[in-house]
C-alpha cells in the first residue's frame, strides 16, 4: 500500500515570509486608489469651472439681447404694439391651423401608419407651413411690447 500514494490535501498552505506583508500591500492599493480618487475630483472641478465660463458667457449674451430688444422697443413702441396685435392674430391663425392638422391626422392615422408616401405628402404639405408659421410668431412675439424680457 506504500506503493499507491493517494492524492490528498496538502496539511500546510503557502506562508509568505517576505519583507512585504499584505498589510504593505493594501497600504500601497489604497494609495492608489486615494490618488485615483483625487484625480477624478480635480478633473471633475475643472469641469465645473467650465461649466461656469459657459453659463457665464452664455448668460452675458442673454442679457445684451435682452438689453438691445428693450431698446428697440422703447424706440419704436408703436410698431412693438403693432408686432403684438399681429402675433396674437397670428396666434389665433395657428391654432386653427393646427386643429386642421390635427383632424387631417385623425382622418388619415392607418394611411400615415401603413404607409410612407403618405407620410411624407403629409409632411411636405403642413411641415414647411407649420414651422415657417412657428417661426414668424416667435419673432413677433419677441418683438412685442407684451413679450419683455
Amino acid at each position: 500500500m506504500a506503493d499507491n500514494p493517494r492524492p490528498s490535501s496538502p496539511l500546510f498552505t503557502h506562508i509568505d515570509v517576505s519583507t512585504h506583508s499584505s498589510a504593505e500591500r493594501h497600504l500601497r492599493r489604497d494609495d492608489e486608489l486615494k490618488d485615483v480618487l483625487l484625480q477624478l475630483i480635480s478633473a471633475q472641478d475643472r469641469q465645473n469651472e467650465l461649466m461656469e465660463e459657459l453659463i457665464e458667457q452664455m448668460s452675458a449674451a442673454q442679457r445684451q439681447r435682452s438689453a438691445e430688444l428693450a431698446q428697440w422697443k422703447q424706440a419704436n413702441p408703436r410698431l412693438a404694439r403693432q408686432c403684438r396685435e399681429a402675433a396674437e392674430t397670428l396666434g389665433k391663425v395657428q391654432s386653427i391651423f393646427l386643429e386642421a392638422v390635427t383632424e387631417e391626422i385623425k382622418e388619415s392615422s392607418e394611411d400615415l401608419m401603413d404607409g410612407e408616401f403618405v407620410l411624407n405628402e403629409f409632411v411636405d404639405r403642413f411641415g414647411p407651413r407649420l414651422a415657417h408659421l412657428n417661426g414668424v410668431l416667435q419673432v413677433l412675439s419677441q418683438l412685442s411690447a407684451n413679450g419683455q424680457a
